[in-house]
């Protein structure tokens, strides 16, 4: 009695096969395609998922132009008014912070 069993042709493997399916009842079928038809529609999904938004979006950088003969005085003039408005703004919002703060008993 030998441990190996004897080679197969792939012929001789393909009949069994077939022999094999043609013995399967209708259940068997329908739970086998319907299987198939899960997971064909699983990795599609994923597959058309993976195209989608996958491109970050534009960026839009606006540039602004200034006169090449502006003076010093014009530049330190604009920076102020910069400051002065960022200055503004921050406050503002710490303004807006102090008002929640209250509102909400926060110490």
């Amino acid at each position: 009695m030998s441990i190996i069993p004897p080679p197969v042709s792939p012929r001789a493997a393909l009949a069994d096969f077939r022999n094999f399916l043609r013995h399967r009842e209708r259940e068997h079928w329908i739970g086998a395609a319907l299987a198939v038809l899960v997971t064909a529609i699983i990795i599609i999904e994923f597959l058309v998922d993976s195209k989608i938004n996958t491109a970050p979006p534009p960026r839009i950088i606006y540039v602004e132009q200034w006169k090449a003969d502006r003076s010093d005085a014009e530049i330190i003039a604009r920076q102020k008014k910069e400051q002065a408005e960022r200055e503004a703004a921050l406050k503002e919002r710490q303004r807006q912070f102090q008002k929640l703060e209250k509102q909400l008993g926060i110490e």
